[in-house]
């Protein structure tokens, strides 16, 4: 296969899993599962701790805590592995895996749900690996429909949302309120709304830290997140030289909008889904600033990488990395705000 041939690096990431690649390598054995995660020595630096090197099953990513002080996707993976490029280590795995690669496309990426990758801001959505012989999805994606109601008699203060530090004014402007009855009973109501300011969905958070096997959030069925972009309705009504700033989550985008900075979106996640990517290419210019702001974790890390690359490619990218590990967007004060975008 020549090295100048077009390679769809998403199709092939959705294709294979960490968990074939370390089998490819016959690494597999030394990892052992523990819920969703793998965990065991590194076998880029050739590390002996089994503790270092770490791989998400359902996100698909890998982190080394160790020497690397890296992580990624599969197509990382490899290329560190190998010494190689992404391009090389994306031939090397259809080659390894027996794909097809006139059978797969960028598109087909889009039209899958995106995983959850953050427990503070997504529901909790399983991955679902891509086999290798899988025929890619041709027909479009429908869009989300706009509601034909909206969810009244909100309680603005509950205690949840004092907590989370948001004002009233700011839920207010947001529309987010604790819901008594209802489809979002006994949850936090966040109203998501498409480009043209449509209110395609709400999102329900539960007030606090949920029982076990209750999910922290909850979506309507058929609503496909991975098909919007939150806040985008508002953002793109800011100045078009100002950097539009994205965050993971719903209350990072909020509280970074309280604070001042109102060009700010979410993706309701650390990943980018291909429908995302032309969303924000749609509302950008070839002169615009994107600041990527994700959470100081593995997920973010890995996240903000992958989108970097690719919002690269028609806008001028600013990867903002915070100073301690965990800290979210929601977190900064008024202060580091207004010096950060001094």
């Amino acid at each position: 296969m020549p090295r100048s041939q077009f390679v769809d690096f998403k199709a092939v990431k959705s294709a294979i899993t960490m968990e074939q690649v370390l089998q490819h390598y016959g690494l597999r054995e030394q990892f052992k599962k523990s819920g969703d995660s793998l965990s065991g020595p590194c076998p880029i630096h050739k590390g002996s701790n089994p503790t270092q090197f770490r791989v998400s099953i359902s996100k698909n990513i890998w982190n080394c805590f160790s020497e690397c002080k890296h992580g990624g996707n599969t197509l990382d993976f490899i290329a560190k592995m190998e010494n190689v490029t992404i391009h090389a280590a994306a031939l090397k795995a259809i080659e390894w895996f027996h794909l097809d690669p006139g059978s797969m496309s960028a598109n087909a990426e889009g039209d899958k749900e995106e995983p959850s990758e953050t427990a503070e801001e997504e529901p909790a959505t399983p991955a679902k690996p891509v086999s290798k012989k899988a025929e890619p999805e041709t027909q479009p994606v429908a869009p989300n429909k706009a509601l034909k109601f909206r969810l009244d008699k909100l309680e603005r203060e509950h205690p949840y949302l004092l907590e989370r530090g948001l004002t009233l004014e700011t839920l207010v402007d947001f529309g987010v309120g604790y819901c008594a009855k209802g489809m979002m009973a006994e949850r936090i109501a966040i109203p998501i709304h498409n480009a043209e300011g449509g209110v395609v969905a709400y999102a329900g958070r539960f007030p606090g830290e949920p029982p076990e096997g209750t999910p922290k959030y909850k979506l309507p069925q058929g609503f496909r997140k991975s098909l919007e972009v939150y806040n985008i309705d508002r953002a793109i009504k800011e100045p078009t030289d100002m950097p539009l700033v994205i965050v993971e989550g719903f209350f990072g985008c909020m509280t970074l909008h309280q604070h001042g900075y109102r060009k700010v979106v979410a993706l309701m996640g650390s990943s980018m889904s291909a429908a995302q990517e032309e969303i924000v290419r749609t509302h950008t210019t070839r002169n615009s600033q994107v600041i990527i702001m994700l959470d100081e974790d593995e997920a973010g890390r890995a996240g903000r990488e992958d989108i970097a690359v690719r919002l690269a490619k028609f806008v001028f990218v600013k990867v903002h990395t915070f100073d301690e590990d965990g800290k979210q967007p929601e977190s900064m004060t008024e202060d580091e705000v207004a010096a950060l975008f001094a």
